[in-house]
């Protein structure tokens, strides 16, 4: 199934047609005016250039505001938006990445390399745990991109059969945790509520943290109290009172 365009890539096709509108607009307007090819001709070859030039730095800030993306936007973003930002986050880590087409991407989103190693991607901005259908996917893109490893990258988790699964067919699941420790490393300012001033810390009886076993203590930051684990920074996991 063919997947939807995003919000990005339609944006950027109404503005691509609004330059060029602009760029032919400035042909057809001058040669009304002036009656002279010569000088139309080079209306609109400056027209053209202050266009790509817009285009570039367009492009550009696009790009930054992909590095400087915390964990809470890219809780925001929709799935294509996602893939482009691992893209500029492996970039990032030295990667040699290549992004697919938004269809027919043969089970991968991305393809990475480093140290001589391909690496198969696929990238999932889910509200909630992702299934095994992901891993099926990447698994798929193994022999097709004649891949040495294959990765699956989410801001959620994961279900158990996923998990699994991925681990019969030695898949690398990169969770929310995983991705915050990538996001960090890029952008040690992103903000996370794991992340933010600790103000308060009481330790609840008997309340353990779910992924090491530690102590989760009450926290309390800028949006209210929270409970986090006590071995942060080497936990980040953190829990909604």
């Amino acid at each position: 199934m063919a997947r939807r365009k995003s919000k990005a890539k339609q944006e950027d096709e109404f503005i691509n047609g609004v330059f060029g509108l602009f760029t032919f607009g400035s042909f057809f307007g001058t040669y009304y005016l002036t009656k002279s090819l010569s000088t139309s001709f080079g209306v609109a070859a400056v027209a053209f250039v202050a266009v790509t030039v817009a285009m570039i730095i367009r492009k550009m800030d696009y790009k930054e505001k992909l590095r400087r993306s915390g964990i809470a936007d890219i809780d925001k973003m929709d799935g294509r938006e996602f893939e482009l930002y691992l893209g500029e986050l492996f970039k990032k880590h030295n990667y040699e990445v290549k992004v697919t087409q938004a269809s027919g991407d043969y089970g991968a989103d991305l393809v990475i390399a480093k140290a001589g190693k391909l690496i198969v991607v696929q990238a999932k901005r889910f509200k909630s745990n992702v299934g095994i259908k992901a891993v099926q996917e990447v698994v798929g893109a193994i022999a097709h991109y004649k891949a040495s490893e294959a990765w699956v990258i989410t801001n959620s988790d994961y279900t158990d059969a996923a998990q699994v699964l991925a681990k019969s067919n030695n898949v690398r699941l990169i969770s929310r945790e995983g991705l915050i420790e990538f996001v960090l490393k890029m952008n040690p300012t992103a903000g996370t509520p794991i992340t933010l001033k600790i103000d308060q810390e009481i330790t609840p009886a008997g309340i353990t943290c779910s992924k090491c076993g530690s102590a989760m203590v009450l926290r309390k930051g800028p949006k209210g109290e929270f409970l986090g684990c006590s071995s942060f920074p080497k936990c980040r996991h953190a829990k909604a009172m």
